[in-house]
C-alpha cells in the first residue's frame, strides 16, 4: 500500500483491532506517503468530522464542505468506534462515505468488528449499507494484538513483558 496504488484503484483500507495496536499510526503513515506522492489527503477523527458536518449544515455551508471532501483523494477517519453518533451525524457521515464509494479512497480505523458498528451508528439498515460500501474493494487489516502503549508503560516501570 505504500506505493499509493490503492488510491489509484479507489480502494479503501480498514484498520480494525484492539486499542494501542497501531491503527492510527498506520493510517497517518499511509496518509503522509500519499501526500508525498501528490495526493490530496484529509485526516479527521470520526467524531470530529460528524460534528463539523452538523455545524456546516447549521451554518448553511454543508455543500461547500461536501465539495471539499469530494475533492480529497484519500479521506482518513480515525477512531470510528468510541462515541455514538446522533441520527443527524450518522446520516451525514453515511452521505460522505457513500459519495466516496468507488470514486475516492477512505481509510478507517476502528476497534469494533463490523457487526458492532450499529452501536455507534444506531440504525441497522444504515449501518448495513455503510459496511457494504466501505468493505467493497477494501483492504481489511486485522490489527488485534497487545497494546504497544501498555507494553511501553510496563517496560518503563520495570515490569517483565511477555514478548509474544
Amino acid at each position: 500500500m505504500a506505493d499509493g496504488s490503492y488510491i489509484e484503484r479507489r480502494e479503501n483500507v480498514i484498520c480494525m483491532g484492539n486499542p494501542g495496536t497501531g491503527k492510527t499510526h498506520i493510517s497517518i503513515a499511509l496518509g503522509i506517503l500519499a501526500c508525498n506522492q501528490g495526493y490530496r489527503v484529509r485526516f479527521y477523527s470520526a467524531p470530529m468530522l460528524a460534528t463539523e458536518l452538523v455545524e456546516a449544515r447549521e451554518n448553511h455551508t454543508l455543500a461547500r464542505l461536501q465539495r471539499q471532501l469530494a475533492k480529497t483523494d484519500l479521506l482518513i477517519l480515525d477512531d470510528l468506534s468510541y462515541l455514538s453518533f446522533s441520527k443527524q451525524q450518522s446520516e451525514l457521515l453515511f452521505q460522505v462515505i457513500s459519495e466516496r464509494t468507488e470514486r475516492a479512497s477512505l481509510i478507517i480505523s476502528t476497534n469494533l468488528e463490523f457487526s458492532r458498528w450499529v452501536e455507534f451508528f444506531g440504525d441497522p439498515m444504515l449501518t448495513a449499507a455503510l459496511v457494504d460500501r466501505v468493505t467493497h474493494r477494501a483492504h481489511i487489516l486485522n490489527m488485534n494484538g497487545d497494546s504497544y502503549r501498555l507494553k511501553e508503560s510496563q517496560l518503563r516501570k520495570g515490569v517483565k513483558v511477555d514478548q509474544n
